[in-house]
This record gives C-alpha cells, structure tokens and sequence, in this order.
C-alpha cells in the first residue's frame, strides 16, 4: 500500500479509531496519543498489508494493541504512586461508560468493538482472535453484567 493510499484511509476512519481509543482508554488525550502511535505502527508497517479490503480491520487491531500496551503501563506505574481521590471524576462520569470500565477486560474489548466501533460479532471475533461462539457467549455475558450494574446504579 503506497503512503497516499494509507494517508487517505487512515483520515477516513480516524474519528471511529478515536473513540474506540477513548471508550478503551476512559481519557480523551490518552486516546489521541494511542491513536498517533497506532497511526505510526501502520505507517510503517502499512507495506506488509497483504489485503488492502481488511485495512480498517487492521488498523484496529494496531490501535488495540497499542491502547493494551498503554493500559499495562499506567497499572506499572499506578503501583508505585498513590492515587488522586477520584470523587469529581466519578460525579461527571457517564453511568454506562463506568460500568464498562469496570468489565473484565475480555468482556470491555468485545463490547468497545460490537458497540462503540461497529464490527459485526463476526470481525470483532477475528479482530481479538477467538472463535465468534466464544464471541457471542462473551457479548451475552457482558450485557448482563452491564444491566445489572446500571440498574444498581439506577437504585442508588
């Protein structure tokens, strides 16, 4: 794929990789961060792309493994600082966007990708590399969990 061709379709899906990268993430500038180093990955292995008709299938699984790596060291680096009282933060939260923060995170991934992103059970399972029974099960799982913690919340 040649660097004009990656340019124009990376603007084309930037704002989906966006707020995949915010749902993923919880923090906006977090987001634009892991968007720029997924947008770099593929730049610069954006010649391997075998296929170029599961580009944004692609991209997203870059953007993913880039929004994990970050995850993984905010959680090293939350183990050697104390943590802010998160009163304000929890008060604007949204209700839904908490409770999937609060999903194991093999639940969060696959609801990010089916809700928030827009793949089909099918791509969502290929993108995170599980058979689409697992897929479904987790999806089915997922929502029940986020009922039963938004009606909680609806209670309190």
């Amino acid at each position: 794929m040649e660097m004009n061709e990656y340019a124009r379709r990376v603007e084309d899906i930037q704002n989906k990789l966006f707020q995949t990268a915010v749902l993923w993430l919880g923090d906006p500038s977090a987001a634009e961060e892991a968007l720029d180093e997924a947008v770099y990955r593929g730049l610069k292995g954006c010649k391997r792309l075998r296929e170029p008709q599961f580009f944004n299938t692609w991209m997203t699984r870059i953007l993913m493994n880039v929004c994990n790596d970050e995850q993984k060291r905010r959680k090293r680096e939350q183990s050697w600082e104390v943590l802010p009282e998160t009163a304000v933060e929890a008060f604007d939260a949204l209700p839904l966007r908490e409770a999937i923060r609060r999903l194991p995170k093999e639940l969060k991934e696959l609801v990010i990708l089916r809700y928030f992103s827009g793949f089909s059970l099918r791509e969502a399972s290929e993108l995170l590399e599980i058979p689409q029974g697992t897929a479904a099960t987790r999806e089915r799982r997922a929502l029940r969990l986020l009922r039963l913690e938004l009606k909680e919340e609806e209670q309190a």
